[in-house]
């Protein structure tokens, strides 16, 4: 299994901090916070330390993105939440934080004919066009993701609700292909 584990590449999670924001007060607090209500309705603020991007939205909802794992996200939400309390914006206790989607990367370290996997997969299951898209896509019911596999052996994996849900399924893949004789 060693040789198929993943590289979580983002983590997007959702939680609710308040009930609502005053998103002018945050922009105006929070330096390097963008607001511009016509272009989109939320506040964007990035942090580094760990890396993220929230979008945070007057319902008090609130997305981060760019972290490269689920403990990270927990962390710069904690973070989030004591620096809105310190410009006095109350926030609510211990967050439910839920995990949307994980894209992760993993390198099957050979060499892989797309033809033949389309064929092998079977086409319901698959997209293949070479002409718009190099890789293949293919559609896993359980865990509920999409990988996309390249004919470098690399895969990406997209849709996951947890890093076992992406481990898992470049397992699918890789028991697939080798029953198949193409790995």
């Amino acid at each position: 299994m060693s040789e198929s584990s993943i590289k979580i590449e983002n983590v997007v999670a959702s939680t609710k901090l308040a009930e609502e924001f005053d998103l002018t007060v945050i922009e105006s607090e929070f330096e390097g916070a963008e607001y511009n209500k016509q272009k989109f309705p939320g506040l964007v603020y990035r942090v580094s330390d760990p890396k993220a991007a929230f979008l945070v939205f007057t319902s008090g909802k609130v997305v981060c993105t760019g972290t490269k794992n689920v403990a990270d996200v927990h962390t710069v939400v904690g973070n989030l939440a004591k620096k809105l309390n310190s410009i006095g914006i109350k926030t609510i206790e211990d967050p439910q934080i839920t995990v949307q989607n994980i894209v992760a990367s993993a390198d099957l370290h050979t060499i892989l004919n797309l033809n033949a996997i389309a064929i092998g997969l079977g086409l319901e299951n698959i997209e293949y066009e070479p002409e718009q898209f190099p890789g293949l896509v293919y559609r896993i019911d359980e865990p509920k993701v999409v990988v996309l596999i390249f004919s470098s052996g690399k895969l990406v994996v997209a849709g996951g609700k947890s890093p076992e849900d992406c481990e898992r399924s470049v397992e699918v893949v890789r028991q697939q292909l080798d029953s198949m004789g193409l790995l």
